[in-house]
């Protein structure tokens, strides 16, 4: 390793690092969904959170704004919201010296970072329209492509348990999702800590540590993170091990999966592997790192039949199975 690749790594590590003092000086807990966030964020992809009301969705989505100097757009789903109100419209106005032009008002979505509240609220022909974002960073809009703000992540979130007026998200938006991450409720010291920073005269504030500058070189820098030939085999032999129609794969895939996650299962896990060992100040990809991000990289890519929902099986189980029954090598 270089004395300049030496450099970039060390100085990686620390804006992470203060990037995650800044944020738990506003958000308490949530260990791993703010380290699987922050991954998402260095390996350039979006992210789903799961979880119930009150844990602290929003908060933590807009603290990582606020300490990154990033603008934050915020869109609440609901059954009536059109694409329009997420991407932006063209309008016809009159102009000071006379006659009328087009101009393209933007949506909610030229941010940043994208919050989409709720979003399995809106209707899939609203949710198509966060497709072409998520994988492309730009929107069409009359017929004329627009590029979105650069870095461009979207967290969207969704609740578990409340079903009625709801459209679950199809799997071709899901497979676009680098995480899936669940956020658990807290434990009671936790919610202690909560009333002592919301409930009195002040509540804490988010600093800025870093910029998008650093966001965007950072994100050059996880590509360079080398992944060897045997780190990526094992990687994808854990994805394809999650087919139900393959013969190597273990016993609850074949038995509760109906479908197994795509290659872009496979991306997800060698991008956060690499972050990962930058994390850990390596310039190359390991076994563990590939595992460490096996769960919130699949979870969501693995659809079970019906024997599957039957059982309580959770797709977390299944991919457990799959990360002990595949070798590395």
């Amino acid at each position: 390793m270089t004395a300049e690749l030496n450099d970039r790594i060390s100085a990686f590590r620390e804006q992470a690092m203060r990037l995650r003092t800044a944020m738990e000086h506003v958000v308490v807990g949530h260990g791993d969904a703010l380290t699987e966030i922050t991954t998402a964020l260095f390996a350039g992809g979006h992210v789903l959170l799961q979880g119930v009301p009150g844990l602290g969705k929003t908060l933590l989505v807009r603290t990582l704004a606020r300490c990154l100097s990033l603008e934050f757009g915020r869109v609440q789903c609901t059954p009536d919201l059109m694409p329009a109100d997420i991407v932006g419209t063209t309008v016809l106005e009159d102009q000071a010296t006379g006659g009328r032009s087009f101009r393209f008002v933007p949506g909610p979505v030229f941010s940043n970072i994208l919050l989409a509240d709720e979003v399995n609220r809106a209707t899939p022909k609203t949710q198509s329209a966060l497709l072409e974002a998520m994988q492309e960073s730009a929107v069409t809009v009359g017929g004329e492509r627009h590029q979105l703000p650069s870095p461009f992540l979207m967290l969207a979130t969704q609740n578990p348990i409340e079903m009625e007026g709801t459209y679950p998200l199809p799997e071709a938006q899901l497979d676009r999702f680098l995480f899936m991450v669940h956020l658990t409720t807290p434990e009671v010291p936790e919610i202690v800590e909560v009333l002592r920073r919301t409930t009195g005269a002040e509540e804490p504030e988010p600093e800025a540590v870093l910029d998008p500058e650093a966001v965007l070189q950072a994100r050059v820098l996880v590509r360079r993170v080398e992944l060897p030939d045997p780190v990526a085999e094992y990687a994808a032999r854990i994805v394809h091990a999650t087919r139900p129609d393959r013969k190597e794969s273990p016993e609850p895939v074949r038995r509760f999966v109906r479908y197994g996650a795509s290659p872009r299962g496979a991306q997800a896990l060698a991008l956060a592997g690499r972050v990962h060992a930058l994390l850990d100040g390596r310039a190359n990809v390991a076994f563990e790192d590939i595992r460490k991000f096996a769960e919130p990289a699949l979870r969501h890519r693995l659809i079970l039949n019906f024997e599957g929902e039957a059982e309580g099986v959770s797709a977390d189980d299944v991919v457990t199975a799959v990360v002990e029954a595949v070798p590395e090598a």
